[in-house]
C-alpha cells in the first residue's frame, strides 16, 4: 500500500501565503497544506472554464476554516470536517493559521496548478 506524510511528500513548497507539500500517488495528487494568510483565489481561477476549479477535491480540515464559492451557493469547511469538492468551485477566503490535507485526480489538479501559477507570474510581473 502506498502512503505519504507531510514530511515525506517530495512535492509542493512554500508559495507566499500558503505551504503545500504534496505527493502523486496511483494517479492522485495528496496536498498537505497550510494557510499563512487568508487567501482568496477567485483571480488565480483566471482563464479556467468558468473562471473555477474544474478539478475534485476530497479532504481533510486539520484546523482553521476555508470558504468555497459555486455559482449557485457558498460551503464552509472547519476543523474536523472532512469534505468533497466538485468541479466548479473558487476558494475565497481560508483563515490563517488553518491546515488540510486533500486528495485530487492529479491530471485534472494539473490542469488548475498550472492555471494558477500563469495568473500568479502575471499579477507579480505586472506594474503596480
Amino acid at each position: 500500500m502506498a502512503k505519504v506524510s507531510k514530511e515525506t511528500a517530495s512535492g509542493g513548497g512554500a508559495y507566499g501565503p500558503v505551504t503545500d507539500r504534496s505527493e502523486e500517488v496511483n494517479g492522485f495528487t495528496v496536498n498537505f497544506v497550510s494557510f499563512h494568510e487568508d487567501v482568496d483565489a477567485t483571480p488565480l481561477m483566471k482563464g479556467l472554464p468558468d473562471d473555477r476549479c474544474q478539478s475534485p477535491h476530497w479532504g481533510y480540515v486539520i484546523s482553521g476554516r476555508l470558504h468555497f464559492r459555486f455559482a449557485d451557493h457558498e460551503e464552509t469547511f472547519e476543523a474536523g470536517d472532512a469534505f468533497y469538492l466538485p468541479p466548479g468551485h473558487v476558494p475565497f477566503k481560508h483563515e490563517p493559521g488553518t491546515q488540510i490535507v486533500q486528495w485530487s485526480p492529479t491530471h485534472e489538479l494539473k490542469q488548475t496548478d498550472d492555471a494558477m501559477m500563469r495568473n500568479m507570474q502575471a499579477m507579480q510581473g505586472a506594474p503596480s
